[in-house]
């Protein structure tokens, strides 16, 4: 693309940073709950302290312990990391959508609609991993759309650094070969060969923390011991909403007896894992119910605003007033793409059960990266924040489809104007 095509980029990206820094200065957010638990262990981290205690992954306390003991260890300093973070994510959406053959007509709404999207500019104000795993994930996406050589070992690199934040993301590679055989066309071996360097080189980044782990617990430990207590809470027949719980309020619950209070986080991790999953295989219905409560919580009920303004002195009149403008824009666009989307995943699988693939590209590849999100969510339970990461994927179908529903009703009118004796008429790819 040439130059006026990115100037206009850069002119969005500058007013909303610009909107993003004046957010900063008008509400003076303070961290809460899974936000100040990291907000905390960055300052111990940046003061030579503990690298946290297994209980939850280090990758965002880690890079945020960075910009503290460069800049000081301040909240302020933590709100700009997100600010810069915002600017990268710019950056790279621009970089994702330059490299997709699509019009300008489409690429350009869809930059729009991400930077200007409200939770884009209120989340630079919260402590929370969201902002810097769409930098990962991003800068994955964008590294897979490109040419570059060994772009697969960086892609790697990314998923390893993508672990230390969210543990689930190892399994990037599963996306990254339905993009290779379904997407691209290429063939399985190769498809395979491509998702293997990616699981391999992965692999290799998180060992370290692997083995940290390991040895602090005196057992094989992964990135992290938080993910049994959040399968168990949300996978009982207590629960009945797909919400969160206090691990003590789940029915006989594990966490109130004497073994469980004897053991360590690895064991804990591994015993509320376990019971979880046996629930799960004797209430199938029962789960089925809250996976599709916990993927409404996760992608369509209001709540992430909460965290923008949690300490803030806004009045009730004022957070009741942004509340209403921030919903009137996130559910037509949430709504739109998410139709978008299941129209196009329909699509595609009639076209694969037809034995038709390598026509999709980077489309699928964006449907398979959601779709690994939401099975995930679907599975072990979210939050609305949890969203934020795969918006960009949700705007670029919710203005792919506008578009599309667009074209067809141009179409069906002048199809309209030929019966009716327009003899001139032809249909014409509108780009």
């Amino acid at each position: 693309m040439g130059g006026p095509s990115r100037k206009y980029y850069y002119i969005v990206l500058a007013c909303g940073l610009a909107l993003d820094a004046a957010w900063l200065l008008l509400v003076d957010t303070q961290p809460y709950s899974d936000f100040e638990y990291y907000h905390n262990l960055a300052i111990q981290i940046a003061g030579g302290g503990q690298w946290g205690d297994t209980y939850t992954s280090i990758g965002y306390p880690l890079a945020l312990a960075v910009a503290y003991k460069l800049l000081g260890a301040s909240l302020t300093v933590g709100k700009l990391f997100n600010l810069g973070l915002s600017l990268v994510n710019g950056l790279l959406l621009m970089g994702i959508l330059l490299r997709v053959k699509v019009s300008e007509s489409v690429r350009k709404p869809v930059f729009a609609l991400v930077i200007f999207f409200p939770a884009t500019i209120y989340y630079n104000s919260v402590t929370g991993t969201e902002i810097l795993f769409t930098t990962v994930l991003l800068g994955a996406i964008d590294l897979y759309l490109s040419s570059a050589r060994r772009k697969y070992i960086w892609i790697g690199v990314l998923a390893g650094l993508g672990a230390m934040i969210k543990p689930f993301f190892l399994g990037f590679f599963v996306v990254i070969f339905l993009s290779e055989y379904l997407g691209f066309g290429r063939s399985a071996r190769d498809g395979l060969s491509n998702c293997l360097i990616v699981l391999g080189v992965s692999l290799l980044v998180v060992a370290p923390l692997i083995y940290r782990n390991s040895v602090l617990m005196g057992q094989f430990t992964y990135v992290s011991n938080n993910g049994g207590i959040v399968f168990y809470i949300n996978n009982n027949s207590t629960n009945s909403d797909g919400k969160w719980m206090p691990v003590g309020m789940v029915e006989n619950s594990l966490a109130l007896t004497p073994e469980y209070g004897a053991a360590n986080p690895t064991q804990r991790n591994n015993m509320l894992t376990a019971a979880a999953r046996n629930w799960i295989l004797s209430h199938p219905g029962h789960f089925l119910q809250l996976g599709f409560m916990r993927l409404m919580q996760t992608y369509y009920y209001p709540g992430d605003l909460d965290y923008s303004l949690y300490g803030s002195d806004m009045s009730r009149e004022s957070i009741s007033r942004l509340s209403w403008i921030v919903e009137r824009i996130r559910v037509p666009v949430l709504l739109i793409g998410y139709l978008s989307m299941l129209a196009y995943g329909v699509a595609v699988v009639s076209r694969l059960v037809r034995g038709k693939r390598g026509h999709e590209g980077a489309p699928l590849l964006l449907l398979a990266t959601f779709g690994m999100f939401a099975s995930v969510y679907f599975i072990t339970g979210g939050q609305s924040r949890y969203s934020f990461p795969t918006f960009f994927i949700t705007a670029w179908f919710c203005v792919n489809g506008i578009f599309a529903v667009w074209i067809l009703s141009r179409a069906g009118w002048k199809k309209t104007r030929r019966t009716e004796g327009n003899r001139n008429w032809r249909h014409e790819e509108i780009t």
